[in-house]
């Protein structure tokens, strides 16, 4: 039995006062609209119309069930076509999740554009260095950085980023700019500390690639740290580039020893399987891609 079809039949027939009439507005047959409106009858155990051969009324029992089932089946109509929304532009609800430093850094400076070019998207930004779980928290797009694990997520290669060395002008402007990978041994090099961890910088000298241990005298557990410490002029950093991207144009940072710049990462943004990939879900997609262009990283949209 199509319960939805004998209703829309039923509907029609109440609101058009005629079962020829709402036959044809459905396509149907009267007959097959008769029989459709037979079946509702019997499922609910009233006689909705009161039929002659010249025209068909509601009964008491029809008008009571036509007033809750036409607003019924109106809010199943906008739940449709709300759906076709979400399918055919970005909009609704977008859970991101991104690394605290690339969230901070790509994503949140071109937020503000996103939401004022997809007003229907209403976004939802946690930012932790710990990755959740996509299907437990409802989360639509995550974004990570470095090789990935195994999973059946879907990934997306959105681009990558390159190490760099850079420090102030008014640091280089007291201790020099080191024109070679040997001259850091001069330097303050500022140490990130991940898991335990201090990061060597992994730096091309020539056609080999060299291991330099940062300095031991200040070293921190947070990119934004790193980052203020190298406006403030405590010294040189080895951050990813989108970091000092900002910093760089403003001129409160430069890159030093470009050319021994090796190290890159991987950035994808994964997603849960599914048989289309939802609007909202590939327009923020590529808003990071092209957020990780403007800032000097390499974008690259792949599948």
């Amino acid at each position: 039995m199509d319960r939805l079809g004998n209703l829309e039949a039923f509907v029609e027939a109440a609101e058009l006062g005629s079962f020829t009439l709402a036959a044809a507005r459905l396509r149907l047959s009267p007959s097959a609209l008769s029989r459709r409106v037979a079946q509702l009858e019997e499922e609910v155990g009233v006689r909705l119309f009161h039929r002659t051969t010249r025209a068909v009324r509601l009964s008491e029992e029809g008008r009571a069930f036509f007033e809750r089932s036409r607003g019924a089946l109106r809010e199943l109509r906008e739940a449709h076509e709300a759906t076709a929304r979400l399918r055919d532009r970005p909009a609704g609800l977008l859970r991101v999740e991104a690394p605290s430093i690339l969230g901070r850094h790509v994503v949140v400076p071109g937020l503000a554009r996103f939401a004022s070019r997809y007003p229907e998207v209403q976004v939802e930004l946690t930012l932790r260095d710990h990755p959740g779980d996509l299907v437990a928290e409802g989360i639509d797009l995550a974004l990570r950085l470095g090789a990935l694990e195994d999973s059946t997520l879907v990934a997306r290669r959105l681009g990558r980023t390159r190490m760099r060395v850079c420090g102030a002008p008014a640091y280089l402007k007291r201790r020099g700019t080191p024109r070679t990978v040997d001259a850091l041994a001069r330097h303050e090099r500022l140490a990130l500390s991940l898991h335990g961890r201090v990061l060597p910088w992994r730096l091309r000298d020539g056609a080999k690639v060299r291991e330099l241990s940062p300095g031991p005298r200040i070293v921190v557990n947070s990119g934004e740290a790193l980052i203020d410490l190298a406006l403030a002029g405590a010294g040189l950093v080895w951050v990813c580039d989108f970091m000092m991207a900002r910093a760089r144009r403003s001129g409160e940072l430069v890159e030093v020893l470009e050319e021994s710049a090796c190290e890159e990462t991987p950035i994808h943004v994964l997603s849960l399987p599914a048989r289309r990939v939802l609007p909202k879900v590939r327009a923020f997609a590529e808003f990071v891609a092209a957020q990780l262009g403007a800032d000097g990283s390499e974008k690259r949209m792949t599948s």
